[in-house]
């Protein structure tokens, strides 16, 4: 539980490994622009892989500076796999507008991204987080 002088809440964060995808600017008609990314988490055996695809503004300063720093790879096509923790993890349905599923309802993931740990690039290290002494 995290809290301030008036208001406390209760923390849900998810921590995992995935892929980095579409990262934006999102420039809402209403507010302040944001940067926004898309995380294709694995889950499952490494023998039969599953991806979970989360949309997320990214809320953390740090996760702010890391993603910019890796726009050029994922815009050059490259595998960028970082390991992240994600807040606030809610869903959202919606209708397929196009494709095979058109006219069926779909659910969407949506969190923010507070941290990145590591990022590789075409699996090479790129960034590590340092550890913080306490």
């Amino acid at each position: 539980m995290s809290s301030n002088e008036s208001n406390k809440y209760f923390d849900l964060h998810t921590s995992g490994i995935g892929y980095l995808n579409r990262i934006r600017e999102v420039t809402p008609e209403k507010g302040t622009p944001f940067l926004s990314v898309t995380i294709s988490a694995l889950h499952g055996s490494v023998d039969d892989v599953h991806y979970a695809h989360f949309e997320c503004p990214v809320s953390g300063k740090k996760a702010q500076q890391v993603v910019r720093q890796l726009t050029p790879a994922v815009e050059g096509k490259l595998k960028v796999l970082v390991g992240f923790t994600l807040s606030d993890l809610s869903a959202e349905s919606f209708i397929h507008k196009h494709g095979d599923k058109a006219g069926q309802t779909g659910v969407g993931l949506k969190a923010r991204l507070l941290r990145i740990w590591w990022a590789k690039v075409d699996g090479q290290p790129f960034f590590k987080e340092q550890e913080s002494a306490a």
